[in-house]
């Protein structure tokens, strides 16, 4: 699929390309009715296709959240498949949101689903869980980065359920967050010009809770848009010019449809608020 190119500098090609944006496909009931849809398999089908078509011709990057899929069963798993496919052939990457993560035999299927060579279902990058412990993902990125594709590790998140443990303190003084971060920045040691393995840090996450200097890789922050988060917040957690830093919107943009004009305005406003974000969030 990669051609044998890494994840990271596949990346970085698209961002210098398209923008940091990562667009979220969230077939999420509500929206369905919305666009005037069912809520059944054929709704999802249209609604999932036709944001595609045009999220993934505009974005450097597509979020599809697999559980909005898997909630129809074996045809929203097809739906998903054929999402994968689109957004691929639009040439967009695709980072599919499944935040996995177990251990033993279990990791190694749903790596074997997502990010091996001849995966089911294969990603550019998938969203994976450290806390069953980081070390339980170490198998699953190494398979990932040695098919050319990439992980990103739920790190600080925004839902007020997280601070308890992410922000919870080890015994030599750092967050739980932080030492996942330290751990996904020794997976990329050395990789240039960006390593494969990502962190998740919600946009609305205060400022100052993380140190991400020495990631070297990227980081998905979703909440950008819809959930409350501006560019100027985007700024003071990541720093100006949000060096690789995705800024997340799905919801805020999909409900611009089912009208395509309409759809594919709404991604370019976004994209060019994020074209250079210190300007605009001042």
């Amino acid at each position: 699929m990669s051609g044998g190119e890494r994840f990271g500098a596949r990346l970085a090609k698209a961002v210098a390309a398209r923008g940091p944006l990562c667009a979220g496909i969230d077939p999420h009931p509500g929206l369905l009715e919305a666009w005037g849809l069912p809520v059944d398999a054929a709704g999802l089908e249209r609604f999932a296709l036709s944001a595609t078509e045009v999220l993934a011709a505009r974005a450097a990057i597509v979020k599809p959240q697999s559980a909005f899929f898997e909630s129809f069963g074996a045809a929203g798993v097809r739906v998903l498949e054929r999402v994968v496919g689109t957004a691929r052939d639009a040439g967009a990457l695709v980072l599919l949101d499944v935040k996995r993560g177990d251990i033993g035999s279990t990791m190694a299927a749903y790596t074997a689903a997502y990010v091996a060579d001849g995966a089911a279902i294969a990603a550019d990058a998938i969203t994976v869980s450290p806390y069953l412990g980081f070390g339980s993902l170490e198998q699953c990125a190494a398979t990932a980065v040695s098919a050319g594709r990439g992980i990103f590790v739920l790190a600080r998140t925004s839902n007020p359920e997280a601070a308890a443990v992410q922000n919870a303190k080890l015994p030599d003084g750092r967050t739980v967050a932080q030492a996942i971060v330290d751990s996904a920045a020794a997976l990329n040691d050395g990789a240039e010009p960006l390593g494969d393995v990502g962190v998740v840090v919600g946009a609305t996450v205060p400022a100052g809770e993380l140190e991400l200097s020495r990631l070297n890789g990227p980081v998905l922050a979703p909440g950008f848009g819809a959930q409350g988060a501006t560019v100027a917040d985007l700024n003071a957690l990541f720093g100006a010019g949000l060096p690789g830093v995705l800024p997340a919107s799905s919801r805020d943009i999909l409900k611009h449809g089912p009208e395509q004009r309409a759809l594919r305005q709404a991604v370019e406003r976004v994209a060019e608020l994020l074209a250079d974000p210190q300007e605009n969030g001042q």
